[in-house]
C-alpha cells in the first residue's frame, strides 16, 4: 500500500482512532532534538542566561498569575 493510499484511509478514521493512530506513530520515533527552526539554540540561550542571572527568571505561580489563571 502506498503512503497516500494509507493517508487517505487513516483520515476517514473517526477522530478517536486518528489520534490514537498518530500517538502510537510518534512513540515509535526516536526522541531526538532537532536545530531546523532554530529552537534548540534558544532554548540553550535562555538556559544560559537564567544560569547567569537567576532573577530575570518567573516562577510557574508567576507565569499562571499573568495568564489570570
Amino acid at each position: 500500500m502506498k503512503l497516500e493510499e494509507l493517508q487517505r484511509h487513516a483520515m476517514e478514521l473517526p477522530e478517536t482512532d486518528r489520534a490514537a493512530l498518530a500517538a502510537e506513530l510518534l512513540t515509535s520515533l526516536p526522541a531526538v532534538l532537532a536545530d531546523e527552526d532554530d529552537g534548540v539554540a534558544e532554548a540553550y540561550r535562555r538556559a544560559k542566561e537564567l544560569d547567569e542571572n537567576p532573577e530575570a527568571g518567573c516562577s510557574w505561580e508567576e507565569i499562571k498569575r499573568s495568564l489570570g489563571r
